[in-house]
């Protein structure tokens, strides 16, 4: 009888421990199920959510690059240069638009990018408002002086008045409608000959190439353009003494810079940069002149 009760423990026993440790597996896998599901769901969230901030961004984006479009697409002159100009920073625009529309993602320095872009895009729009009001404006104060001065000829007075309507629309061509537009902006890799080469890695040195568009309301004469390049890592091509040059009061680290001699017509111009740290990118390229920024491109060299 005793043997049967000690035969009938182990048995006990040993039917009693599986049960609990199945029970034990299940309530791990559930953990572990309830945890994959949470995690998941945070993820698929997040994923969500970055599509939905980059889609917000990119569309603000645009929307403002498409403000800019327009009122350059409202500008209307007669001066053929500016129109040309116009023109080709409405191009520049939609080139813009493209490679925005192309983009997966919008980080902080692609973001800054397109802020640094569309900053110049709308100095470039306000610049020609500014230019077509000032020439309206001129031709208007031409055209009443020329009335006049046919209408009281004789008077020494109205010789006197003309004199100094003289003197204030010269004094408006010299403050206003004197901008000169730099287009056509290239830069080319060369080697050590100066030839022109396909791949970057074997240049020696970069030549930026652009036109100062003819402007019959720009004061003509010698004077310094500098060109500013920014490499493929967001640094500023400098020149061996890192100098500067005064833009609105601040300076600026300038690339290259030569004297040239502008009178009032298209002038194309070569400038030159040699340095260690040219490298396969996108390179973006601003021309100055007279205390302005007149042009901006952006190349890319493989």
């Amino acid at each position: 009888m005793a043997k049967y009760e000690e035969d009938y423990d182990d048995d006990y026993g040993q039917d009693e421990n599986p049960a609990g440790s199945l029970k034990g597996y299940k309530v791990v896998i559930i953990l572990l199920a309830v945890i994959l599901v949470a995690v998941s769901g945070l993820y698929f969230f997040q994923s969500h959510r970055m599509r939905v901030d980059f889609a917000v961004e990119r569309d603000t984006l645009t929307n403002r690059i498409l403000a800019v479009r327009n009122d350059l697409a409202g500008l209307q002159t007669s001066n053929d240069s500016l129109n040309m100009s116009i023109v080709l920073e409405r191009g520049r625009t939609d080139s813009v638009l493209e490679a925005l529309a192309k983009e997966r993602s919008v980080s902080a320095a692609t973001r800054r990018r397109y802020e640094a872009m569309l900053g110049t895009m709308r100095a470039a729009a306000d610049g020609f408002l500014y230019t077509i009001d000032s020439l309206s404006r001129l031709n208007e104060r031409l055209t009443t002086e020329n009335l006049g001065m046919r209408r009281s000829l004789n008077t020494e007075r109205l010789r006197a008045d003309a004199a100094e309507e003289r003197a204030a629309d010269a004094d408006i061509r010299i403050r206003q409608g004197q901008r000169v537009i730099a287009r056509d902006i290239r830069i080319t890799p060369l080697n050590a000959n100066d030839r022109e080469v396909t791949r970057v890695n074997r240049a020696a040195r970069l030549r930026i190439d652009f036109v100062l568009s003819a402007n019959e309301l720009a004061n003509p004469g010698l004077r310094p353009v500098w060109a500013r390049v920014t490499g493929p890592e967001g640094y500023v091509l400098a020149n061996a003494s890192a100098a500067t040059f005064d833009h609105e009061g601040d300076p600026l680290v300038y690339t290259a810079t030569r004297e040239v001699d502008y009178q009032n017509g298209d002038l194309a111009v070569g400038l030159y940069y040699t340095g260690s740290d040219i490298s396969a990118g996108t390179y973006r390229i601003e021309i100055f002149m007279d205390g302005m920024a007149i042009g901006t491109a952006e190349a890319l060299l493989r």
